[in-house]
């Protein structure tokens, strides 16, 4: 990994370059956000939002969701994959959220990951965005990035939210999660990152280490 100083540098780099990172899921409510993050699985944020706007209009309550059956709101959110499981999960997430919460989502990490089709990366996600609590919600971008970059040297989900805590002060949780998104859908791709444009391409284990793979050995 990265010294401590080169994960505030890297850091420092990342805010620099994407400055206005934000989330790009559309939402108004903290309902709203958890029901756009709960589509959001295995599906991109543009596919999301075309279903949340028209979902929203009509029903983006808890109230509303739970007084629709599956064939009511199916039909808004096919396009998101997995849809049949997902929109269960958001039916039933909205009826508790009216019988046990009064109809408001619950800002607390732990309760959230009670409800149905919450995760604890959803969760972080609403903890975060709809309520300023610090979180690093440690989705496929966050996690390719931050193990290739050095800010985590991990192989699963948990421990890379765990080394990124430590690695990033608390107050800067919630952005660094947006810079990092920001960097793996604009550079560090999966499959054919930008190495020659990247603004951490001095810092970043992942160049470093195919840079010396793939230099030719001098004759002895």
């Amino acid at each position: 990994m990265l010294t401590k100083a080169q994960k505030t540098e890297a850091l420092a780099i990342l805010e620099r370059t994407y400055p206005n990172a934000k989330p790009a899921l559309e939402f108004h409510t903290p309902f709203e956000l958890l029901v756009a993050t709960i589509l959001s699985a295995q599906s991109t944020d543009v596919m999301v939002n075309l279903c949340t706007r028209e979902l929203f209009p009509v029903a983006n309550t808890p109230e509303q969701i739970a007084a629709m059956t599956e064939e009511e709101l199916f039909p808004y959110i096919k396009r998101c994959g997995f849809f049949n499981t997902k929109g269960r999960h958001i039916l039933e997430t909205a009826r508790i959220l009216v019988t046990k919460y009064g109809g408001e989502v619950p800002a607390d990490l732990e309760l959230l990951q009670t409800l149905p089709g919450v995760g604890r990366k959803t969760a972080n996600v609403v903890a975060s965005n709809a309520f300023g609590i610090p979180a690093i919600a440690v989705d496929t971008h966050v996690f390719r990035v931050s193990n290739r970059i050095g800010l985590a040297n991990a192989k699963n989900v948990e421990k890379t939210e765990e080394q990124l805590q430590k690695a990033i002060p608390r107050e800067h949780w919630s952005q660094a999660h947006h810079w990092l998104i920001f960097h793996g859908r604009q550079i560090c791709a999966a499959r054919k990152p930008k190495c020659e444009i990247c603004p951490l391409i001095d810092l970043c284990e992942f160049y470093k280490k195919n840079k010396a793979e793939n230099t030719p050995k001098q004759p002895s």
